[in-house]
Formats: C-alpha cells, sequence, structure tokens
C-alpha cells in the first residue's frame, strides 16, 4: 500500500483546520485502506491504517506469540525424558524453534507501536491469553508425538492462510512460522507412527495420547463462528482468510486418513464421512470446556503462568547484560565517529 502513508494512525484537529476538513481527511485515508484491502494489497507499518485494525492486529499476534513461548513448556518437559539420544535432538530443535516463532511474532507487534515488554507484562498479568491448548499436562512420550501430529498439524491449517494476511509484517513472518511448523507436525506423525507399530503397550500409549489431544486440538481454531467476536471483522479486513469453523473442518477432513494410516482411533463415535457434503461429520465440542480453561481453570493454567514468569525474572540480568553492552557500544562506536 503506498498511495497513502502516514506517521500517525489517525487525523486530529489542528489550529485554523475546521472539524469538516478533519474528518474530509479521516475519510480520504479510510477510502484508500479499505481500497488496498479489498485489492489484497499489504498494509504496511508507515501505512494509515484505522486504530480498530492496529489493535485487532496486537490482539491477534500477541495471543500468537504468547501461544509460541507458552506452549515450549509441555514439550520442555520431555527433554530430559527422551527415549533415544535421537529423540532428544528432534525435541529440542522444535522447542528452540517455537522460541524463534515468538521472537518473529514480538517483532511483528513491534512494528504496530506495542513495545514487547508491554505485551508480556500484560501475559504475566493474564490480561491477554494464549492458546488453550497448552493448559493440559504432557503425561507420557507420546503426548510429544500427539502434540506435534495434532496440535502442530491444526496450527499449519490454522496459520497457512495467515501468510497471506493483510498486514505485511505478520504475513511474512508467517512464511517461515508455517515452513518450521510443518516439520514439527511430520515429527509428531513419525513418533506416533512408531509407538503405533511397536508393542501393545507402546501401542497403547500412543492411542491414549490421541484420545486425550483430539477434543483440545479442535477447539484450537477457536469458538463456533456464531459465538466468535472478532471473526467477521478480522475476515473483512483480511486478517484471517476462512472462519474458525472452515478450519475446523478441514483439519478434521485431513486428520481421519492420517489416523487411519498411523492405526490409530480417533475418540468420536459421530466421525463419519458425509458424502452429500464432501466432509468428515464429528460430534459436538464441549465448549463449556473450552471457555472453562480459556477463563484460567484448566488443569495447568496457574503452573504455565508461574513458570513463565519465573523464566521472566530469572532472565532479567540476561536482558541488563545485553542492554549495557548495546549501551557501551553505541557509545564507543559514536566517540569514534566524532
Amino acid at each position: 500500500m503506498t498511495a497513502v502513508t502516514a506517521g500517525t494512525t489517525g487525523t486530529t484537529g489542528a489550529p485554523g483546520v475546521s472539524d469538516g476538513a478533519v474528518a474530509a481527511t479521516q475519510a480520504a485515508y479510510e477510502a484508500v485502506f479499505d481500497a488496498a484491502v479489498a485489492a489484497d494489497e499489504r498494509i504496511e507499518p508507515r501505512d494509515w491504517m484505522p486504530e480498530a485494525y492496529r489493535a485487532s492486529l496486537v490482539r491477534q499476534i500477541a495471543q500468537h506469540a504468547h501461544s509460541e513461548i507458552i506452549g515450549m513448556q509441555p514439550e520442555a518437559n520431555w527433554i530430559t525424558r527422551a527415549p533415544s539420544l535421537r529423540r532428544k535432538a528432534i525435541l529440542m530443535a522444535k522447542v528452540q524453534d517455537e522460541a524463534g516463532h515468538g521472537l518473529y511474532l514480538y517483532s511483528a507487534a513491534e512494528t504496530l507501536g506495542t513495545s514487547r515488554d508491554e505485551l508480556l507484562d500484560k501475559l504475566h498479568a493474564g490480561r491477554q491469553k494464549y492458546s488453550s491448548i497448552f493448559n493440559y499436562p504432557t503425561l507420557t512420550w507420546a503426548d510429544v508425538g500427539a502434540i506435534g501430529w495434532l496440535v502442530d498439524g491444526a496450527a499449519i491449517t490454522n496459520q497457512v492462510p495467515l501468510c497471506r494476511c493483510s498486514y505485511g509484517p505478520y504475513a511474512r513472518a508467517m512464511v517461515r512460522v508455517c515452513k518450521e511448523e510443518s516439520f514439527h507436525q511430520r515429527q509428531g506423525y513419525e513418533a506416533l507412527l512408531a509407538l503405533s507399530n511397536g508393542t501393545e503397550a507402546q501401542h497403547a500409549m500412543a492411542q491414549d495420547a490421541v484420545d486425550r489431544w483430539w477434543w483440545p486440538s479442535l477447539m484450537m481454531f477457536g469458538p463456533p463462528d456464531d459465538e466468535s467476536t472478532h471473526t467477521a471483522q478480522a475476515m473483512a479486513w483480511k486478517i484471517k482468510r476462512h472462519t474458525n469453523d472452515e478450519l475446523r473442518q478441514r483439519f478434521v477432513d485431513i486428520a481421519v486418513p492420517q489416523a487411519e494410516a498411523l492405526g490409530l482411533t480417533l475418540p468420536d463415535p459421530d466421525l463419519r464421512w458425509n458424502e452429500e457434503r464432501g466432509h468428515y461429520d464429528f460430534g459436538p465440542i464441549d465448549w463449556t470446556e473450552f471457555w472453562d480453561v480459556l477463563k484460567g481453570n484448566g488443569p495447568c493454567n496457574d503452573q504455565r503462568l508461574s513458570k513463565r514468569r519465573q523464566a521472566h525474572e530469572d532472565g532479567a540480568w540476561v536482558r541488563e547484560a545485553a542492554a549495557s553492552y548495546a549501551e557501551k557500544h553505541t557509545g564507543k562506536h559514536g566517540e569514534a565517529q566524532a
């Protein structure tokens, strides 16, 4: 988007400028913004944008970034207990990737004028959310596989369309994120395949993990469309390209044949192919559980936030040292130039 750029996010009154002139200028900015979105052009940080668009992006990107760094915890719990050196190395690389995803996303949010410190403060105070899926415990090694196959598989389904998000920095960050998430999904699938084809006990472990993670994975896409307060406007602005229910259906259609290939059963007696719709029908989701976990009453809500706060406090000296080094380096550079 290049037709209108502005250093500020809106138009305010100025001495000697009538309210009518201000309104006309505002309307002109909005018209150019709407035309750019309609034409599938990218909105960039220096472009004018409605405050509501900016706020919606900050909310979504922050929730996404928080989910990446909170999501490191369930799997990091198994790094020291991985069944082989190969599995340990793979899991360490995956957890490292998730930290990187958080970095990309916090950086994208910063282009909207919201600092990383502000977002983290809101997370630690419980004033911003992360995905409800990460408030469930990882009880066995098979859970690591189930997270990779189901949770990362759901994430890919949701995030690939975000590569076409109308906001440029978010869309470009998602290209890298989705490439790495695809490897995470394959890692989880391969781990479950090994367990499913192993001993009877290993197969049972894999089935148990899938039984526990299936429904929370479907909840990852958010509430049903008729209860979603953000979807319609996000789609109008082309931040999102599909509704929650559309993405959930797409995920189910992909997961069912994969489960069959794994030799595992999805825990839904209502799951069956609907020839007329060309999709799989599936049973009702327990939205009461979803909202309860989202409100902070899940199995691991308190634990996840407590560990995140502690990690942030423990890392204070690193941030201080980095800031001090940067300040010293900048000072020396300035003296050299003088």
